[in-house]
């Protein structure tokens, strides 16, 4: 419940900035309809947030895909846009196991990812740099996992807490929720934009049931992505 109320609180925050050079374009907004579209690429650093907790570091995966961005208003200094993506992407974790015994594990977990981002820009429109927040809700289904272990022999007996559950459990809930945010800049050239990108995801959703009678009561995703994109435009109004 209080994730749901994060969720949503979120959510309104997202909203209430994408609307606010709506309200006043009467007064001093300028209208634009830009669309651009175009490719992204980079890499993910992940973890899980287990509730009792596992000893984790990051576990690297990859992310890529496609992004469309429609810029509708300048509004002062502001340019406002909306930002969707379709992206894969490698998520999960990889355990430090400290009990003595040589064991390895780590479980990539891959997902169609759905970004929905409210993109708001200062700087450059055109043949310049341009900084820019991104935020908004996210969505992804998953696709499938690997589970890799290491060592000469494996031993469970000495886990920190006792907690071995996760080792071979099913990913039980296959869609996964959350709210992303991210800062960068656009280099605007003729021939496109070049766009570096720092971005955090925490998900709201667990991968493992969790009922009281399950071992873990939390088990969400969270992601720090470092993503380079480039798109070119599809329409330009000034």
């Amino acid at each position: 419940m209080n994730r749901m109320k994060s969720f949503l609180t979120g959510m309104g925050l997202v909203c209430l900035l994408g609307a606010m050079p709506q309200l006043a374009h009467a007064q001093v907004g300028e209208f634009r309809r830009d669309l651009a579209i175009g490719i992204n690429g980079g890499v993910n650093l992940n973890s899980m947030g287990f509730t009792p907790t596992i000893k984790q570091g990051s576990l690297m995966g990859m992310t890529g895909g496609v992004t469309l961005r429609y810029t509708c208003e300048k509004y002062f200094a502001t340019i406002a846009a909306v930002q969707m993506e379709i992206n894969y992407s490698q998520q999960g974790w990889e355990e430090e196991i400290d009990d003595g015994s040589n064991n390895t594990y780590k479980r990539t977990i891959n997902y169609i990812q759905v970004p929905f981002l409210a993109h708001l820009g200062w700087g450059r429109e055109q043949r310049g740099v341009q900084f820019f927040v991104n935020a908004g809700p996210q969505f992804a289904l998953y696709l499938s996992d690997k589970e890799t272990y290491g060592g000469d022999t494996w031993d469970v007996t000495n886990r920190p807490n006792y907690v071995t559950q996760q080792y071979g459990k099913e990913i039980e809930n296959t869609f996964d929720y959350g709210i992303t945010g991210g800062l960068g800049i656009d280099l605007s050239t003729k021939i496109g934009h070049f766009i570096l990108e720092g971005r955090y995801y925490y998900g709201f959703g667990n991968i493992f049931s969790d009922t009281k009678k399950d071992p873990f009561s939390n088990s969400n995703h969270s992601i720090i992505s470092i993503k380079f994109s480039y798109l070119f435009d599809l329409l330009r109004t000034k």
